[in-house]
C-alpha cells in the first residue's frame, strides 16, 4: 500500500512539475523587424529593345574576349574559393540535419576481477540509441537556418562570378585602349618630330629664332613621356588580368588590339521586380535575412522543455558458453526543463531578433543600390555620349585652330607659341577623346552587371584563338575550380534537397 501510494504521488509530482516548467518556460513574442514599401516601384527612365543574354559579355561579339572569361571561370583563385565555401555551407547543413535522427552506438564493455579465490569477468556487448523529440521544432528550425545560409552562399558564389566577368571585361577593354593610346601617341611623336626637322631647316637658313626650335623639342619630349606613362599603364593591366585568370603575372602577353569596339545596343532594362528576382546578390541577402528568421524561432524554441529517449539492447555473459544466452532491453525517456539559466537563452532570443532586424535592413539596402546602379548606368550613358559629340566637335576645331595658325605662321602672321598651344590641344583632345570612348564602355559593362542574373559558370568550349597571351614555355594556366560536381543540387540525411526555394526567389537548384 505504501508502495502504491509512493508511485502516484511521484506520478502527481512529475505532471505537476511538467505543467509549471511549461508555464515558467515562456514565450518570446515576434516583433516587426522593418517595413519595405510595398506598392510597385517606378520603371527605369530608360530601356532597350534588346534583351541581355544569360552571358552578358557576348553581347560585345569579341570571341577574344568571351576566351579571357572562360579561362577566368577555370581559373580564377577567389571563384574556386566561393565554390569551396558553397560546399562547406552544403556539409553543414547535412550536419544539422543528421540531429532529425536518432543516434545508434555499438557498445562493448568488459570487467575482470582478480583476488582471492577465482577470477570472474562479466563481458557486455550491445547497441545503444539515443533521440531527441524535435517538440517545438528547434531542429528543424536549425536544418532551414543552414539551407536557406546555403542557398545564400550559392548566391553569392554567382555574385563573384558575375563581378569577375565585369573585371575581366573592364580589364580587357581598358588593354584596347591603351593600345590605341600608344599606337595615336606614336602617330603624335612622328608628327611632332616632322615638325621639329621642319624647324631645325628654317633655323639653319636663320628664318625663325633658337626658342621655337626649343618649344618643338619641348613636344615632343612631351609626347615621349605620355607614351612611357601609357607603357606602364599597358603593363600593369597585363599584370592584372593574368592574376584574374589565375596565371603568373611575370610572363603573360596579351594582345587584344588597338581598336575599341562601338556599343552594343541599349539592353533591355525590364521591370523593377525582375531585377530582384534576378539578382544574385539581393537575393542573397533575402535569404540571409530568411535564414536569421529562422535562428530565432530555433532560439525561441530553446526556451521550452525537450524530451530525449532512450534504448539499448545488451547481451551480459561471465563465461564464453553463455555469450549470447542473457539479453536486456532497456528503455527510457527523460524530460528537461529550463529552470534558471543566468539569462543565457533570453540573451540568445535577443541576439537573434537584433541580427533579423540587421539582414532585414541589408536587404532593404541592397534593393536601393540595385535600383541605382541600373539607374546611374542609365544617366552616365546619356551624359557621357553627349561628352563624346562634344569632344568630337573639340577635335574638329583644333585640327581646324592649328592648320590655320601653321599657314600663318608660315607667312609671318602669327607666332609659334600660338601654333605650339594649337597642336598640343588637338594632339590632348585626341587622347581625351579615346579615354572618353573607354569610359562610355565601362559605364555600358556596369549597366550590364547591374541587370545581369545568374549564368551556367561551367567553362564552355572554345576553339583556339591565336594572338590572345603569350606564355614562357612550360607555364599552364592553373585550373583550380572544377565547379561542375558541386552547382548541382545535394541532399541531406532527409532526402530533401540543401537548397531551399522561397515562393517569392527563384535559386538555383
Amino acid at each position: 500500500m505504501f508502495s502504491l501510494y509512493r508511485r502516484n504521488l511521484f506520478g502527481s509530482l512529475c505532471r505537476f512539475c511538467s505543467i509549471l516548467l511549461l508555464a515558467g518556460s515562456g514565450c518570446a513574442n515576434r516583433e516587426s523587424v522593418g517595413t519595405l514599401q510595398t506598392q510597385t516601384p517606378p520603371d527605369f527612365s530608360a530601356s532597350g529593345q534588346v534583351a541581355a543574354p544569360n552571358r552578358w559579355w557576348t553581347a560585345w561579339g569579341d570571341p577574344k574576349l568571351d576566351y579571357q572569361v572562360n579561362q577566368a571561370l577555370n581559373g580564377n583563385f577567389v571563384l574556386a574559393a566561393a565554390v569551396q565555401r558553397l560546399r562547406a555551407a552544403r556539409a553543414l547543413t547535412r550536419r544539422e540535419a543528421s540531429d532529425l535522427w536518432p543516434d545508434l552506438d555499438g557498445v562493448v564493455d568488459m570487467d575482470s576481477t582478480y583476488g582471492p579465490g577465482a577470477s570472474a569477468g562479466v563481458t557486455a556487448w550491445g547497441f545503444d540509441t539515443s533521440y531527441q523529440v524535435d517538440l517545438w521544432g528547434e531542429i528543424a528550425s536549425r536544418v532551414d537556418a543552414e539551407r536557406l545560409r546555403t542557398a545564400a552562399t550559392n548566391a553569392e558564389y554567382h555574385a563573384i562570378a558575375l563581378t569577375l566577368s565585369a573585371e575581366i571585361s573592364r580589364t580587357w577593354f581598358a588593354m584596347i585602349e591603351s593600345h590605341a593610346q600608344l599606337r595615336l601617341l606614336d602617330e603624335q611623336i612622328q608628327t611632332n618630330e616632322t615638325g621639329l626637322a621642319l624647324q631645325e631647316s628654317r633655323f639653319g637658313l636663320g628664318m625663325i629664332r633658337s626658342a621655337d626650335v626649343l618649344r618643338q623639342r619641348q613636344l615632343v619630349e612631351s609626347t615621349l613621356e605620355q607614351k612611357v606613362v601609357v607603357q606602364a599603364q599597358t603593363e600593369l593591366l597585363e599584370h592584372q588580368l593574368a592574376v584574374l585568370l589565375g596565371q603568373m603575372p611575370q610572363t603573360a602577353q596579351f594582345r587584344p588590339g588597338d581598336v575599341l569596339p562601338d556599343l552594343p545596343p541599349m539592353p533591355e532594362t525590364g521591370l523593377p521586380s525582375e531585377l530582384l528576382q534576378r539578382r544574385p546578390d539581393v537575393r542573397r541577402d533575402y535569404l540571409a535575412f530568411q535564414a536569421a528568421d529562422r535562428d530565432l524561432a530555433s532560439a525561441i524554441s530553446s526556451q521550452y522543455p525537450r524530451i530525449n529517449l532512450g534504448a539499448s539492447v545488451l547481451n551480459v555473459a561471465e563465461h564464453p558458453e553463455t555469450l549470447f544466452r542473457d539479453w536486456f532491453v532497456s528503455i527510457g525517456g527523460q524530460l528537461i526543463a529550463p529552470i534558471f539559466d543566468g539569462g543565457q537563452r533570453r540573451a540568445e532570443v535577443d541576439r537573434t531578433s537584433a541580427v533579423v532586424s540587421e539582414r532585414f535592413n541589408q536587404y532593404g539596402e541592397t534593393m536601393l543600390q540595385a535600383f541605382r546602379e541600373v539607374e546611374d548606368s542609365l544617366a552616365q550613358e546619356k551624359y557621357q555620349r553627349q561628352r563624346i559629340e562634344h569632344l568630337n566637335n573639340q577635335v574638329v576645331l583644333a585640327r581646324q585652330s592649328s592648320e590655320q595658325l601653321r599657314e600663318q605662321y608660315l607667312i609671318g602672321d602669327a607666332e609659334y607659341l600660338d601654333v605650339l598651344s594649337a597642336i598640343q590641344a588637338q594632339q590632348r583632345l585626341q587622347r581625351e577623346t579615346l579615354s572618353a570612348r573607354l569610359e562610355l564602355i565601362l559605364i555600358r559593362i556596369n549597366l550590364y552587371l547591374a541587370l545581369a542574373g545568374d549564368f551556367d559558370t561551367r567553362p564552355q568550349e572554345f576553339p583556339e584563338i591565336q594572338g590572345i597571351v603569350e606564355v614562357s614555355e612550360g607555364l599552364e594556366s592553373l585550373n583550380v575550380s572544377d565547379v561542375s560536381e558541386f552547382l548541382d543540387g545535394a541532399e541531406g540525411p532527409d532526402g530533401v534537397s540543401t537548397v531551399e526555394i522561397s515562393p517569392e526567389i527563384v535559386i538555383d537548384e
